[in-house]
């Protein structure tokens, strides 16, 4: 165990750090480019400098890089919205952290204050970047942005915390609003998806189907809870499968993940009359679903989610009891692991759809 004295050293030295490794998006459509940038000279109000030790990745990555919503007028900048990390030097005006804490880096606001977005320098060029990152050995991230976890808590799994388990757990809890014996279909058991059938199966729903293109993510479906699955191009008429399962009128809540119009229109024409369609994944620029809307005059709900609407100061810590208790399955969930040069093969095998959720290794 370090002494006091050397935690203090440590510190000091880390305070002294200018510079870290990156993965820039310098246009769209190309790979990342790993170089070393340098730091902001001092932290301003609301700031908190942090050593990440992982980061997950989203699909939300692939459609910053894609420009699934149009030109990015912040390039180069940098990503990453999901992470763990240690908490090196605060800011002004910053109290729910402190140096020394470990914490997960979340997309979702919470407690504290939200800065100004830090400004990196790469080569004498300016390189932004947004209240998180956390594809960079370190990061200025916004208070905000920041939970604190037990010291003994496992930082390898603790990005999960960051978006893909907490958005799941909030679109079951507080989007759909599951109740015990609901019907629930997943459209896509990716990453989000896979945890999205567990918190299905926690709230006591049945039955849970999942959908997917790859056996091998059924496969880990079933395992965390779906009581049945489809690899979907190879069922002839997938609507009809599902609802011999649910009955005639369609599943209580679908959750589609994938973003993909014909999908969605698909899991809203499904959804029982007095049923509801929430929306995970998020549809390219221009891609526009058709459906006939007069059922949503009643009792059917058709809505997009936003992170699941969670409140990572509070759901963070109560996920972390569940974990504990053992009822919340995390390894389970990371397939794949890479060290940060390698994060262009890391978006490649998200992209390939045969992943779980895939984490980048700052060590």
């Amino acid at each position: 165990m370090p002494s006091q004295t050397q935690e203090q050293d440590q510190q000091v030295d880390a305070s002294k750090t200018k510079t870290s490794k990156a993965a820039i998006l310098v246009e769209l459509n190309k790979p990342l480019e790993i170089a070393e940038i340098e730091l902001p000279e001092q932290l301003f109000f609301g700031q908190v400098r942090v050593k990440v030790k992982y980061s997950g990745i989203c699909g939300a990555q692939i459609n910053e890089i894609e420009g699934a919503k149009g030109p990015d007028k912040f390039l180069p900048h940098l990503l990453g919205h999901e992470g763990s990390g240690v908490v090196e030097e605060v800011g002004p005006g910053v109290k729910t952290v402190k140096v020394g804490d470990h914490v997960v880096l979340h997309w979702r606001p919470s407690d504290g204050l939200q800065c100004e977005p830090p400004n990196y320098s790469w080569n004498g060029k300016k390189v932004n970047a947004g209240w998180v990152t956390t594809f960079n050995e370190r990061a200025i991230i916004s208070e905000n942005r920041l939970t604190v976890i037990p010291k003994d808590f496992d930082m390898r799994i603790a990005p999960l915390f960051g978006c893909a388990v907490t958005t799941a757990v909030g679109v079951i809890n507080n989007d759909a609003q599951v109740k015990m014996g609901q019907s629930v279909v997943v459209f896509g058991v990716g990453g989000v998806g896979l945890n999205i059938v567990q918190a299905a199966e926690l709230a006591s729903a049945t039955p849970i189907i999942a959908i997917d293109l790859v056996e091998s993510k059924l496969t880990m479906a079933r395992k965390l809870g779906a009581t049945h699955s489809f690899q979907s191009q190879k069922v002839d008429d997938l609507k009809q499968a599902i609802r011999d399962i649910v009955g005639e009128k369609g599943p209580d809540v679908i959750i589609e993940t994938t973003g993909n119009a014909s999908v969605i229109e698909m899991a809203y024409e499904l959804t029982h009359p007095d049923g509801k369609t929430i929306l995970v994944g998020v549809p390219r620029k221009g891609d526009n679903i058709s459906i006939y809307s007069l059922p949503l005059h009643f009792k059917k709900v058709l809505t997009g989610s936003h992170g699941g609407s969670c409140e990572p100061h509070i759901d963070i810590p109560r996920l972390i009891r569940l974990k504990e208790s053992g009822k919340l399955k995390l390894d389970e969930l990371i397939t794949h692991e890479f060290k940060l040069e390698e994060i262009n093969k890391a978006l490649e095998v998200l992209k390939s759809g045969d992943s779980g959720r895939i984490i980048i290794s700052m060590e």
